[in-house]
């Protein structure tokens, strides 16, 4: 099940939502009555787990065994088997031999998790090819077992580990109450595709959360905005994406390979933080506040600032739990570099099974390694425009790398693209993607991947501001109805294309 279905937006969610307000609202009314707060969250992770065994059925039992596992590895770190109060540590004092080992069980079991079902896979057939490379087929195994990979397995064991590394840090409390913990791992809204939640930003809303017409009215508008950039740009642009990254890369000349990685740039942006913005928005209307996953990350003007801006959840997530420890920046300048090269290396991988996503990885931790050698500064001392520029190109490439399904395929669209490719034997024309609806879903993105709205919502404010009176009362109705006006028609035709069918692909699901 996904957000952008007919099933979920006319009925999984209605559903859910009705029954955890009734669920709720005696605490709604009298705040002391925490109890109905749990009873709330209770509800949430029966519908999460129903939510998640309809589209992974018995895989669902990887999810439980997971959040059990890191609960009781809590309660061992923070001592929590006995009857006395959970205290949270102190982050400098020295750890038991006890706390050391529930952090490295809970470590290594999301990792055996992670490797078994995400990578056995991978590394039997990279075991084949390089036997098979080498003339010795006979040690080939061949019969190997082919594993599923379960939905959302990199994003819940991210979010639940880090949960037992900040007990161990002594940065958040461990907590006793079981169905709490599960319904924070397990909470559909960025159960399978992010963002990656932290269990300190979350931990006083699972006792006493703020629930307001305010709250839950920005998150059904945030949620439609989702929807919208995700059926009505990404999946539109996506159509002329696919066809295009398909045509043999002796086929394909440079303008129609531009357009190709140019609508993949455009869809797996608004794909994935329509995405993102539809999970934020499913928060807010159960009273939860989600981190930020994007922040228009094709307005960055060198490869650091896109890693600050393009899903946020993970790059900080990389950053303090892996990138902080080897060392960061704090011991030497090679050791900077090479904890750079680590990182990406091993967030490329965390994208997808294949020696594809790893060269990808590779690839941005060149880039910056090379700014922060001397490309930073170079940049610095030229016009923004030059800095947009090559980051775009930077960036656009690496998509190039990221979509395709091979490295030799990479390459060739590569060479496509800069004109390398030599005997073209079949070429399409370019206008024979770009039909009318792919146009203006490509001028709507180029547009809305700009802080675009967000600008215009200040000039709106800036002029109410101006305003004195009647007037300023009478704009700001006009403004708001607008605002609702606008919002009933983006959803209205998200739900014509939604019942019609329409090609509904999302590229995340498959990490």
């Amino acid at each position: 099940m996904v957000f952008s279905s007919i099933i979920f937006v006319h009925f999984f969610l209605p559903i859910v939502l009705i029954g955890y307000f009734i669920l709720i609202m005696p605490a709604i009314l009298n705040s002391k009555r925490s109890s109905w707060w749990h009873a709330g969250n209770f509800f949430l992770l029966i519908s999460s787990l129903v939510f998640y065994f309809w589209g992974e059925k018995y895989l669902i039992w990887i999810i439980i065994t997971s959040t059990l596992i890191d609960y009781f590895c809590g309660l061992l770190i923070s001592g929590g088997f006995s009857r006395g109060q959970i205290v949270k540590l102190t982050p400098d004092a020295p750890r038991s031999f006890r706390q050391k080992f529930g952090l490295a069980l809970s470590i290594c079991s999301n990792l055996v998790f992670l490797g078994v079902f995400k990578y056995f896979n991978f590394g039997v057939d990279s075991y084949n090819h390089f036997m098979s490379t080498l003339g010795l087929s006979t040690l080939e195994w061949t019969n190997a077992v082919r594993i599923t990979l379960p939905l959302g397995i990199s994003f819940y064991t991210f979010q639940s580990m880090s949960y037992t590394i900040d007990v161990y840090r002594g940065h958040v409390q461990a907590t006793r109450n079981l169905i709490d913990f599960a319904c924070y791992v397990t909470m559909f809204p960025q159960l399978v595709a992010g963002p990656i939640v932290r269990y300190h930003d979350i931990a006083d809303k699972l006792h006493n959360r703020l629930i307001s017409y305010e709250l839950f009215a920005s998150g059904v508008s945030r949620f439609i905005i989702g929807l919208g950039k995700k059926l009505l740009i990404a999946n539109t642009v996506s159509v002329a994406a696919e066809q295009i990254l398909a045509i043999p890369t002796n086929e394909i000349n440079g303008s129609v390979a531009w357009l190709g990685i140019v609508c993949y740039t455009v869809q797996i942006y608004f794909d994935f933080s329509g995405y993102s913005d539809m999970a934020i928005g499913l928060g807010r209307m159960f009273g939860f506040s989600f981190m930020e996953n994007f922040n228009y990350p094709y307005i960055s003007r060198s490869m650091r600032e896109f890693w600050q801006r393009w899903h946020i959840s993970l790059s900080t997530w990389f950053r303090d739990y892996l990138y902080i420890p080897l060392g960061g920046s704090r011991i030497s300048t090679k050791r900077t570099y090479l904890n750079l090269v680590i990182v990406f290396t091993l967030c490329g991988l965390w994208h997808g099974a294949s020696w594809v996503f790893v060269v990808w990885g590779l690839y941005h931790g060149f880039f910056l390694v090379i700014e922060r050698m001397w490309l930073g500064k170079f940049l610095a001392g030229r016009h923004p425009l030059f800095g947009h520029v090559y980051a775009l190109i930077v960036i656009m490439c690496g998509w190039v790398i990221f979509a395709c399904d091979t490295l030799p395929h990479a390459v060739g669209y590569l060479s496509a693209m800069f004109g390398f490719t030599k005997n073209v034997s079949s070429v399409q024309d370019i206008d024979w993607f770009l039909t009318r609806e792919i146009r203006i879903a490509l001028i709507a993105g180029i547009i809305f991947s700009m802080p675009t709205l967000p600008g215009f919502v200040e000039l709106c404010d800036r002029l109410l501001v101006w305003l004195k009176g009647v007037s300023r009362t009478a704009a700001t109705i006009i403004f708001g109805a607008f605002r609702v006006i606008g919002l009933c028609a983006l959803f209205v035709i998200c739900v014509m294309y939604l019942s019609a069918g329409t090609h509904n692909p999302f590229i995340y699901f498959r990490f």
